[in-house]
């Protein structure tokens, strides 16, 4: 069943289209099975339960591993479900070869020859099905914000009826997301719709989100469990990442549910995106969805926040795992 709240969750398929990922936790969650049938399966599964729990927006990339394919093959299985939103990104090329151990898993090129070349496999894959087409991880020196020849064809695509969306990563998101809203092709805006990274321990570009929903932009909030760092289970001793386990504990409910509900009640209405991996993770995070956070408890966390740079230089340590 849908309601409002879980009508604002995606599902992003980041952690479940390859064997390895840099969120915490990763062997709890996904043990051993990671060969391609079992990914796919463990897809499929966490796809239900996010089904049946009411979500109606899908996140995947050309980067995410087989994600795409998994998805195409869930879509085909159930042909009965039509309304089910897909988004999909170029920009990024998996390299990992299913390697858990590969020393490069993904290579950035956002180039125009990137541009076709990804824009067809995705469709090679996914066919009409795909709603959202975005450029993956923008910062402030890809050249998706200055090369006019890439900016007409992403224009002929939109105009083709695919919408067109960039997500965003780094300390200088806000900078991008202004940056982007301010594009026009064709005589109007490029971009409808940005996704940046959005979580109590990086919030520097929630201001620069507001702006661009009130032109009309939508806002898709990712990473809101910051790879791990604010779910359960999290180790992490950063003193953001304490405050928050001990206000959620005070509340009674989980970590992750307490980002989310910080996620939900920011003034800019942002979708959500749940990085589950198991279908207990999809239940615990439609749970956070309803949960409505007090507003003093909510200044506390995020003023909380870390320095962008400093979280951003972590979160590049990360390893796959």
């Amino acid at each position: 069943m849908t309601n409002d709240q879980t009508v604002r969750l995606g599902l992003g398929l980041a952690a479940l289209g390859r064997p390895a990922y840099i969120t915490s936790g990763r062997a709890d969650d996904v043990g051993a099975a990671r060969s391609v049938d079992e990914m796919r399966d463990r897809t499929a599964d966490v796809l239900d339960a996010a089904y049946s729990s009411g979500i109606r927006y899908v996140d995947v990339a050309r980067s995410y591993g087989l994600a795409e394919q998994f998805l195409a093959h869930w879509l085909a299985s159930r042909p009965e479900i039509e309304d089910v939103e897909v988004a999909s990104k170029w920009g990024y090329r998996y390299v990992g070869d299913w390697q858990m151990t590969a020393d490069v898993h993904e290579v950035k090129d956002h180039s125009l020859d990137a541009f076709t070349r990804q824009l067809a496999e995705t469709k090679q894959i996914l066919g009409d099905r795909v709603d959202l087409y975005q450029v993956h991880s923008v910062t402030p020196d890809s050249p998706v914000l200055a090369d006019r020849e890439l900016h007409r064809a992403l224009a002929d695509v939109r105009d083709g009826g695919l919408r067109i969306g960039l997500s965003t990563s780094g300390p200088r998101q806000a900078d991008v997301v202004r940056a982007a809203t301010a594009i026009e092709a064709g005589g109007r805006r490029l971009f409808t719709s940005v996704q940046s990274t959005w979580n109590l321990l990086e919030t520097s570009a929630g201001s620069a989100l507001s702006e661009a929903r009130a032109e009309g932009m939508a806002v898709v909030v990712k990473e809101v469990f910051a790879n791990g760092r604010l779910a359960p289970g999290s180790t992490d001793v950063a003193p953001g990442v304490e405050l928050a386990s001990r206000v959620a504990a005070d509340l009674g409910i989980g970590l992750d549910q307490l980002a989310l509900a910080a996620a939900y009640r920011q003034p800019w209405s942002p979708r959500v995106l749940s990085g589950a991996a198991t279908p207990l993770q999809v239940r615990s995070h439609v749970a956070g969805a309803d949960f409505a956070l007090p507003t003093d408890v909510a200044d506390a966390l995020e003023a909380a926040a870390e320095d962008p740079a400093d979280y951003w230089a972590a979160r590049g340590r990360r390893q796959w795992g």
